[in-house]
């Protein structure tokens, strides 16, 4: 997996009203962390790093070279957590964890299926189970995805965790008698009757709860 470089600026003070001027600013307060190091509180430019994410294959799951602004310091670390406003669907807050690149990782990958399988061609659908799993590798053999050919399933037939084709140096940590995908019945219609008189039954309204929302996240340290 390629490393993507990122400039960061330390953070000399944190908290709600320093948060909102930061993110005022076009930029977002941040954290780094982990390695058995003592957290380090950042901000990062907002139109660097969504652009970065959104031109590298990885995404957010992209390793990032952080480069601290005005010195000679760098660390590797990965996304961990990434927090997004409800209604703007701007980031907020950003942690990312130290990784060292001769240490392995535990992430989670995606899977994606190829091929059309024999059962859905003959009127069935395709079970997606499990759209990701959990690996351990380094971080330069984390893999882009782990792929699954459906091809050969037919009705009622299933591929599991233990049939995944990992990369060399990949260790799957999830179960692997769970089930990813299959091929099972389409679901039968309902019958016109049946249909009629579900719509003759008055819906009962949907309460929705409004809690209190905190626009700020506690600032890590």
């Amino acid at each position: 997996m390629a490393e993507v470089t990122l400039e960061v600026t330390r953070r000399e003070k944190s908290g709600k009203e320093i948060s909102k001027k930061i993110r005022a600013a076009g930029r977002i307060p941040a954290v780094v962390y982990g390695a058995k190091k003592d957290p380090v509180a950042i901000e990062v430019e907002r139109k660097a790093i969504v652009e970065l994410i959104q031109k590298s294959e990885h995404g957010i799951r992209s390793i990032f070279l952080l480069k601290m602004a005005g010195t000679d310091q760098q660390r590797h670390a990965m996304i961990k957590d990434l927090q997004i406003d409800p209604i703007s669907r701007k980031m907020t807050h950003i942690d990312f964890v130290r990784i060292l690149m001769d240490e392995v990782v535990r992430v989670a990958v995606p899977i994606h299926t190829t091929g059309l399988a024999i059962g859905v061609k003959e009127g069935g659908l395709l079970d997606w189970q499990v759209r990701e799993v959990h690996v351990e590798c380094l971080p330069n053999a984390i893999p882009d995805t782990i792929d699954v050919d459906v091809t050969n399933l037919n009705h009622h037939e299933y591929l599991r965790i233990s049939d995944l084709k990992l990369p060399d140096g990949v260790k799957v940590l999830d179960d692997p008698e769970r089930v990813v995908v299959g091929v099972t019945h389409a679901k039968v219609e309902a019958l016109p009757e049946v249909e009629a008189a579900a719509t003759d039954v008055a819906a009962e309204p949907e309460v929705i709860k409004k809690g209190k929302t905190d626009e700020d996240e506690k600032e890590k340290k």
